[in-house]
């Protein structure tokens, strides 16, 4: 797997249109940061009176459970960042922290969007795009591997169905 990510990172990264992609990208990247979705559960709630709570308690406990486990796992496997691993590569952005499996942003991303298909089926379309836009940015930026958005993304569906669950 690792020799394939490589290879697509490095045929992606060295594209003449690559820096113009990671320009596009920076701001659909800046979606998959916290903030966005606090607003965007916020905005629910407020709007739907009669879902709207139920959404936001589940939103809630689907991200105390992705939030930990996307860390422990980054921790715990300590997949160096493409641009560490290879030299010939550069990422577009400064990334938070130095390990790239899972995606923290896909794995956010994906929750917000597994919620959003299950409480409003009618934005289905739009959440999951949305969310594969985020998971395809950090590729662009040259700060994850193509497998780390698809970790990332089974992650947010997990915790999101386990909230589902649980709530």
């Amino acid at each position: 797997m690792t020799a394939a990510d490589t290879r697509a990172m490095c045929w992606l990264l060295q594209q003449p249109q690559a820096a113009r992609r990671a320009r596009m990208a920076r701001l659909v990247s800046r979606l998959g940061d916290g903030p966005f979705y606090v607003a965007l559960t916020l905005l629910i709630w407020w709007m739907d009176r009669q879902g709207g709570s139920e959404f936001a308690l589940t939103a809630m406990a689907a991200y105390a459970l992705e939030v930990p486990l996307f860390v422990l796992l980054k921790h715990l496997i300590k997949r160096p960042r493409p641009a560490d691993a290879l030299e010939s590569l550069s990422a577009f952005i400064q990334p938070a922290d130095r390990f790239s499996f899972p995606s923290g942003h896909t794995a956010a991303a994906f929750v917000m969007a597994s919620l959003l298909c299950v409480f409003y089926p009618p934005v289905m379309l739009l959440a999951l795009g949305l969310a594969v836009m985020v998971g395809l940015s950090r590729v662009l930026l040259g700060v994850h591997y193509p497998s780390d958005i698809l970790a990332g993304a089974t992650l947010g569906v997990s915790c999101a169905m386990l909230a589902l669950w649980l709530v």
